[in-house]
């Protein structure tokens, strides 16, 4: 998975289609990302000592393949290539635009 916290991504499948946001949390092992303000879902939270129970709206997780990261330069949605720098540095770069996303 080539997605990394802090892309900026947007949703091309589910209910939540054309939406934009930015990746707070990456789980590699089910390949899935938490994007913010995206698959929004209600929690039930139980009391405890200091609060009181109440419903909660959280991010819930939505697999890598229906998110695309967004082209810095363009705007629009990308694929993500591989290149080196000057450096010999591997860098993921926008697949339309070429630009740099690291």
């Amino acid at each position: 998975m080539n997605f990394k916290t802090g892309d900026k991504v947007v949703v091309i499948s589910g209910k939540d289609k054309g939406k934009e946001g930015k990746i707070t949390t990456v789980l590699k092992k089910e390949n899935k990302v938490v994007v913010e303000g995206i698959n929004m879902v209600k929690k039930h939270m139980k009391p405890n000592g200091q609060a009181a129970g109440s419903i909660v709206d959280m991010e819930a997780p939505i697999h890598a393949s229906n998110v695309m990261i967004v082209d810095p330069k363009t705007g629009k949605r990308t694929r993500i290539g591989h290149s080196t720098d000057k450096k010999g540095k591997k860098v993921r770069v926008a697949k339309k635009s070429n630009a740099s996303l690291d």
